[in-house]
């Protein structure tokens, strides 16, 4: 999902409310507008050349914010060429966010949309039983990888599926943000989960290198305000809890000690800096551009 909700809560109003005042609370929207503006029309530069129409796949493309951002960049690459994209997405919800989106967006004229309500391993499952697969000339993963059970076998899957010229853009927070330092410490003694794992770029361009595949990898600063935090009863604060530690309503059910434990950790400089009387989370990201 295009900068993904990390877990699943089993209260799912909740989780999305958390997503949504973590995307309000941090900087992680205009660190990827950056990236599109300044290496993205470099990265697609030749992805088209001397082909009739473009062929996008958007993985976990969530509500299409940045998705239509990416489709704006190809458009001024290749003015007029026909686009096909295609988006799979296991979010009913998202996916009408996404229509409404496409519907009341101009200039989408030459781009044909078409969503498939399924995970990514569902999606290649169905293209394995197919006889003939599709090529691509652009694939992009944004913070979705945290949901794959076998992440080099997906790496390796839809590496398989590009064009001449083609690239995979992957989006996930950096090895070197404060989620992997929270990770590795607390990870053990949070409720884990099923669907989702703990994976950054160390790991991811670790995997890429082991499958002997190419690719170039970026870090931009973002950072997430935590402030409300460390406001006892802030209703922000506690939404903001529940996605830094994937708990639903961690404030109120996590054991006081863990909680104070986190508390202190998070006002550490290896964690946040203070800034304005801000405390700012690290939530730098990695854009990793893979090579067909």
């Amino acid at each position: 999902m295009a900068s993904s909700m990390r877990s699943l809560f089993t209260d799912h109003s909740r989780y999305v409310e958390s997503f949504r005042r973590f995307l309000s609370n941090s900087t992680e929207h205009q660190c990827m507008q950056e990236f599109m503006d300044k290496k993205l029309p470099g990265m697609i530069a030749r992805i088209g050349d001397t082909k009739s129409e473009i062929k996008i796949l958007s993985i976990g493309g969530g509500a299409g914010e940045i998705d239509l951002q990416i489709l704006s960049k190809v458009q001024a690459q290749y003015p007029g060429v026909h686009i096909i994209n295609e988006v799979v997405e296991p979010s009913a919800e998202q996916i009408t966010k996404y229509k409404e989106l496409v519907a009341k967006t101009s200039n989408l004229e030459n781009i044909k949309f078409a969503w498939h309500k399924e995970t990514s391993s569902e999606y290649q499952n169905r293209m394995m039983e197919k006889k003939e697969l599709q090529r691509w000339d652009f694939i992009h993963m944004i913070q979705m990888l945290y949901y794959v059970k076998d992440i080099p076998a997906t790496l390796k899957f839809f590496h398989s599926l590009l064009a001449t010229n083609a690239k995979i853009l992957i989006i996930l927070v950096s090895g070197a943000s404060s989620w992997q330092k929270l990770w590795e410490k607390y990870g053990p003694r949070l409720p884990r989960n099923d669907l989702c794992q703990y994976v950054t770029s160390s790991d991811l361009t670790q995997m890429l290198d082991e499958l002997g595949i190419k690719y170039e990898c970026y870090d931009l600063l973002s950072t997430m305000d935590i402030s409300d935090c460390f406001i006892d009863g802030n209703e922000n604060g506690d939404l903001l809890w529940d996605f830094l530690t994937e708990t639903c309503n961690f404030n109120t059910t996590a054991p006081p000690d863990l909680k104070a434990e986190i508390m202190k950790d998070l006002q550490k400089p290896e964690f946040s800096i203070k800034k304005e009387g801000k405390v700012l989370f690290n939530n730098s990201l990695s854009f990793i551009v893979v090579e067909a």
